[in-house]
């Protein structure tokens, strides 16, 4: 063996030992993260100049996009609604942000992760204005989110509303008995697989479910009722019925506060938090060790569910689960 072989053994033998050496911390910091024994600053999120200005102070652009999922994989917490969480908080205790925009392109989710949402938004509102500017869509869950907005706007062409509640599962009696399978299940009372598909649900099933979505969306539509100054009965009686309407319409209907694009929604931010040049920042996830740690330890990076068709979003639905979305998203 020649120096010249035995060099590129040696620095083989390095690199593998560095990767190793990396490995084994990686795992560690997993391992006192998890136990609690390791406590670190809180995570936080980089900032990029969208809009440039010579004033004092910024305005704070958030986004929310996709499916909303507490299943989701966040990019600095562990989901997707933590990051909108932590970027929220971010935002509202930062002293030079007098303002926040949050950009919601979503045709909505689950109940509860809107709803947590939802009440991050409102407890942001509470500190500083916080302008909701609606994408192409921002309907069910996405407009439950909106609701804690201080000022709700569109484009003519958004499609929002869908104030309503849907739970769907799969009847597939039929098919197993074409097969020759039946089901049989052991349960200790008669609702405990009232979405079993292996057979039909009884007419008491059906009833508890129903007062079960009825339930979700009471709290829904009086969410929209107080927040938008409508009466309850005439929500209920009118636009409340699952429709997904128009960012004009909407205006009509008084569940938005104005029309137009994304700059004059960063115009209004500026009006309300009295900073009229102020630059516009958009938060962003951070490129530094942290992240080289999510890809070795296999954490999504994307907070974000890309949608091509409607048809394709049924495998993305859990069955059983409640959610606040448009029905022809929930096929």
């Amino acid at each position: 063996m020649n120096k010249k072989q035995f060099g590129c053994i040696m620095a083989l033998l390095v690199f593998l030992l560095c990767i190793s050496l990396l490995c084994n911390f990686v795992l560690a910091f997993r391992g006192s993260h998890l136990s609690g024994s390791m406590v670190g600053p809180a995570p936080r999120f980089e900032e990029a100049t969208v809009v440039d200005g010579t004033g004092p102070g910024k305005i704070a652009q958030i986004s929310l996009r996709g499916i909303i999922s507490s299943s989701e994989s966040g990019s600095v917490g562990e989901t997707m609604v933590d990051d909108l969480k932590i970027q929220l908080q971010q935002a509202t205790d930062d002293k030079d942000v007098k303002a926040i925009v949050l950009y919601v392109d979503s045709p909505g989710g689950e109940v509860t992760a809107s709803d947590m949402i939802y009440d991050a938004v409102t407890r942001a509102r509470a500190q500083k204005p916080v302008v909701v500017y609606m994408g192409s869509l921002a309907a069910s869950g996405g407009y439950y989110v909106s609701c804690g907005g201080s000022y709700l706007m569109a484009n003519d062409t958004s499609l929002t509303g869908s104030i309503g509640v849907i739970i769907e599962t799969f009847n597939y009696e039929n098919l197993l008995g074409k097969i020759g399978l039946q089901s049989i299940v052991f349960k200790s009372g008669q609702f405990k697989d009232m979405l079993n598909g292996a057979r039909d649900m009884t007419p008491e099933e059906k009833t508890y479910v129903q007062n079960l979505v009825m339930q979700t969306y009471g709290k829904f539509v009086g969410i929209v009722a107080r927040e938008r100054h409508i009466p309850e009965d005439q929500l209920r009686a009118g636009i409340a019925d699952g429709r997904v309407i128009s960012g004009r319409d909407a205006l009509d209907d008084k569940l938005i506060d104005g029309l137009g694009q994304i700059e004059d929604a960063y115009q209004q931010a500026r009006k309300l938090g009295n900073a009229p040049d102020a630059p516009v920042v958009r938060y962003e996830q951070s490129m530094g060790f942290g992240r080289l740690l999510r890809r070795l330890t296999g954490r999504s990076e994307s907070s974000k569910v890309q949608i091509e068709l409607p048809g394709a979003l049924g495998t993305q639905l859990e069955e059983g689960r409640l959610y606040l979305l448009p029905s022809f998203f929930a096929q």
